[in-house]
């Protein structure tokens, strides 16, 4: 007998698992996704196209809060956990759901789940979303091609539109992200790398987009995403923790098998975070993982015009998943409106229309700051008309993009960047010598 199987995930690490282990097996009959995290995921469906021959009807996507239900009426035996940046607590929670349903609840680990690279390969990943593990990826990829090293970068994957489409993206200028029609999520990630003359790969199938990348590249880099660990087996780990969530790096999931299989972890952000706070996270990582090379580095910011900021009222937006399931208080965009002597930073929630208004309702510790949420165009226009609403002198962007190719500013609006900064011995350059 078949196991039937659910997956529950947030459209990223659920299907992988789904291509890598259960797509062409015999023993299971995966008879759906649940989603949850990304805004309207569930009702859709993983198309037959990517399914394979054993789903020529494709999978349903249905809403993680109907799981329980689900167990029951589709008599599962066996539910897979397959998404990231929650707390060691949520997952057991979801477990003794499970459980307590009747079925099976299963973790996937890396064995059962890598794909095993043709070209070297370096994982880039965190032990929270928000940690620096997109500037630690461009610090590595800077210091690999001075050594004259041809690379590929694959970002863990974002697959909001059209499944089939979306099987495997390779984005090289910024037409590829209007061709592609990108969210404010997406292009967060791929701009940056774009910027630097970095080709980027994503998708959905990750063993068919990893071929394409070691076919034009001599090194290829895994740029993950939240704190989920790599799809791939690396040559090198290289994992980011944050002294300002000091502990998360073993309270969250899974953050804890990114730290134990790190060959180098760097504690960044030692500029803002506490001496304390910087000794609990190194101990931690001491304690689980002491072969691991430490590196310690900063994230200083840089604003194109703190004139825009000085003495006005301004509104902050940020990263959105780093303040909505990353749980940060702050970032980048906070730090330049404190530096920069801001009046006031004003609260965008008396102001929030529709689904911008649903993400504080869902996340109400998001406090005074605006999320760059743009999950597919209703939103971004929700956030465009959340912003034209709110009364403030100057717009300060946290983000990682050019905003302006996405939202209309009616006051001023200035952007503020962010770069890994190593700080003393040893350092990445050294480190990958070695690699």
């Amino acid at each position: 007998m078949k196991k039937r199987v659910i997956i529950m995930g947030a459209a990223g690490r659920d299907f992988h698992n789904f291509n890598v282990h259960f797509r062409d097996n015999e023993d299971y009959d995966v008879v759906a996704f649940t989603a949850t995290q990304i805004p309207d995921i569930e009702g859709r469906m993983y198309p037959p196209e990517l399914a394979g021959k054993l789903y020529p009807n494709g999978i349903p996507i249905e809403a993680e809060s109907d799981l329980e239900k689900l167990i029951a009426e589709k008599n599962v035996d066996l539910v897979v956990f397959a998404y990231s940046d929650v707390t060691n607590q949520y997952v057991m929670e979801r477990s003794a759901l499970v459980n307590a349903a009747g079925a099976d609840f299963l973790l996937m680990g890396t064995e059962s789940t890598m794909v095993v690279p043709e070209k070297p390969l370096i994982s880039i990943t965190a032990v929270r979303t928000g940690s620096g593990k997109s500037q630690t990826t461009r610090r590595v990829s800077e210091i690999l091609k001075a050594r004259g090293k041809k690379l590929a970068v694959i970002r863990h994957p974002m697959p909001y539109g059209n499944l089939v489409e979306q099987e495997w993206q390779r984005y090289e200028t910024y037409a590829d992200l209007d061709k592609y029609e990108c969210t404010i999520e997406e292009r967060e990630e791929y701009e940056p790398h774009i910027d630097n003359g970095t080709i980027v790969y994503a998708g959905v199938d990750y063993e068919k987009i990893l071929r394409k990348a070691e076919a034009e590249s001599d090194i290829v880099i895994w740029d993950g995403g939240n704190n989920d660990f790599s799809f791939y087996k690396p040559d090198l780990s290289i994992v980011v923790v944050d002294p300002h969530r000091a502990g998360h790096e073993l309270l969250y999931y899974p953050s804890g098998v990114n730290l134990r299989t790190a060959d180098i972890v760097v504690i960044n952000k030692v500029d803002t975070a506490s001496f304390d706070d910087i000794q609990f996270v190194r101990n931690n990582v001491l304690d689980v993982n002491p072969r691991a090379r430490i590196i310690e580095a900063a994230s200083p910011i840089t604003v194109d015009d703190p004139s825009v900021i000085r003495g006005k009222r301004v509104l902050v937006i940020e990263d959105g998943p780093t303040l909505t399931h990353g749980g940060m208080k702050y970032g980048a965009g906070t730090i330049a409106a404190k530096r920069f002597n801001a009046s006031e930073i004003i609260d965008p929630r008396p102001y929030t229309v529709a689904s911008i208004t649903d993400t504080y309702n869902k996340y109400p510790k998001i406090g005074h700051l605006l999320p760059a949420m743009g999950y597919g165009e209703r939103q971004i226009k929700d956030l465009q008309e959340t912003i034209d609403r709110v009364d403030c002198d100057a717009v300060v962007v946290g983000t990682p993009i050019d905003l302006t190719r996405l939202i209309n500013f009616k006051v001023p609006a200035t952007r503020v960047r962010y770069e890994l900064q190593e700080i003393g011995l040893p350092n990445l350059d050294m480190l990958l010598k070695d690699f």
